[in-house]
């Protein structure tokens, strides 16, 4: 059921807009007040999916009551009610944040489809918020380790910089969790985050990836087609497994850093992007450099900050916490009963060697979860977690 606060100091009209959003839907439930501030008050006090306020009105005009209601609730749609005269206030209102304005007397058509936008546009800014919590929760750093709680302090420091990250840590371990913690918590978050994997990519189709390309520059290229970087402008482009990267490819990623501009396969037309790159490798890539496999002028560029992640041998502490939380997720994910695992059992993962560090204990855990008893025993841990 939609809720819907109707803010209008003239008795008839208030009349007339209940009438026709009441008869329009009967799951509205609208709800009145004569002026600004009684409309404030109500609207502290409630959750509306929507508002409808007028313009001119005696204690507080709707322009007040659209300022205060942005600052208290900005997620509500909010349309003007506006008479003949106050027209270019109507106006102004929208670049205030209005949803938008209906003139008096209301047209009838004009009302009910504005009023079903702004319901639909409410509903999807929830979700939308919905959807961020649970991108938010899926990326969530789990342990309290010294090693954990540095690389959190870390990101606290350098998250709402634009300074570039290199992220390194062997297979497993969560690097991806780092980039994305980087991100949402940068100033960058409202615009995307875009992961390229480089080492998935075949080495001939890394550069048209990143930059893009135009129509006929090889093989294949029907149309034009804009690259990962253009796709991240205003955000955060997170460059996995970049030691695989091609030297060519290199080359043009330091130059997009050092001028902040690229070009598209097949192009001399520099096109200007503004992201943050944040690079993850398992290679050792001052190895790398040794072998004349990677830029040095490029490593040097990346690795302003640098954040090494820990394999799970190095933070057993944190395997009971880990332990959990995978066992939380898997069984909302399953709709089954949570299970426990016994002190013996968590004791025993603690003496394992992880080699394929958090990615393997989530694996080993979801396994036990499902083959093993109702307390997942040090019994069942022999039985089902041996390698």
């Amino acid at each position: 059921m939609s809720k819907i606060l109707i803010i209008e100091d003239e008795a008839a009209i208030r009349r007339v807009l209940i009438k026709i959003i009441s008869e329009e839907n009967e799951t509205y439930n609208v709800e009145e007040a004569e002026d600004g501030l009684l409309g404030i008050e109500m609207i502290k006090n409630n959750d509306y999916d929507l508002i409808l306020c007028d313009i001119k009105m005696p204690k507080m005009d709707g322009v007040e009551v659209l300022e205060k209601v942005k600052k208290i609730k900005p997620e509500v749609p909010i349309i003007m009610i506006s008479g003949h005269g106050d027209l270019d206030t109507a106006v102004n209102t929208m670049r205030l944040g209005a949803f938008d304005y209906i003139s008096k007397p209301p047209d009838l058509n004009r009302l009910l489809n504005t009023v079903r936008n702004a319901l639909d546009t409410k509903t999807l800014i929830v979700e939308n918020k919905r959807l961020k919590k649970k991108v938010s929760k899926s990326y969530q750093m789990i342990g309290k380790s010294d090693a954990i709680s540095h690389i959190k302090d870390i990101i606290e420091k350098v998250a709402a910089t634009d300074a570039r990250v290199l992220i390194t840590g062997p297979n497993g371990t969560g690097k991806e969790l780092v980039a994305h913690w980087l991100h949402e918590k940068s100033d960058r978050v409202k615009k995307p985050m875009i992961e390229v994997n480089c080492a998935a990519i075949p080495s001939e189709l890394i550069e048209s990836e990143l930059f893009g390309h135009v129509k006929g520059s090889f093989t294949g290229a029907n149309k034009d087609r804009a690259g990962k970087f253009e796709a991240a402008n205003g955000g955060t482009i997170f460059l996995d497994e970049i030691g695989d990267m091609s030297l060519s490819a290199q080359a043009k990623v330091l130059r997009a850093l050092q001028e902040n501009k690229i070009q598209r396969v097949g192009s001399d037309r520099d096109i200007k992007v503004n992201v943050r790159i944040v690079a993850a490798t398992n290679k050792n890539l001052k190895e790398e450099i040794a072998q004349g496999r990677f830029r040095e002028d490029l490593y040097h560029r990346l690795a302003v900050i640098l954040i090494k992640v820990p394999s799970l041998n190095d933070r057993r502490e944190d395997i009971p916490l880990l332990v959990d939380f995978f066992t939380n997720k898997i069984s909302v994910e399953q709709g089954t009963p949570k299970k426990e695992f016994s002190a013996a059992a968590i004791q025993l993962l603690q003496e394992y060697d992880w080699t394929g560090n958090i990615r393997e204990l989530r694996n080993v855990v979801e396994r036990l979860i499902i083959l093993g008893e109702k307390e997942v025993s040090a019994n069942d841990i022999k039985l089902f977690a041996s390698k």
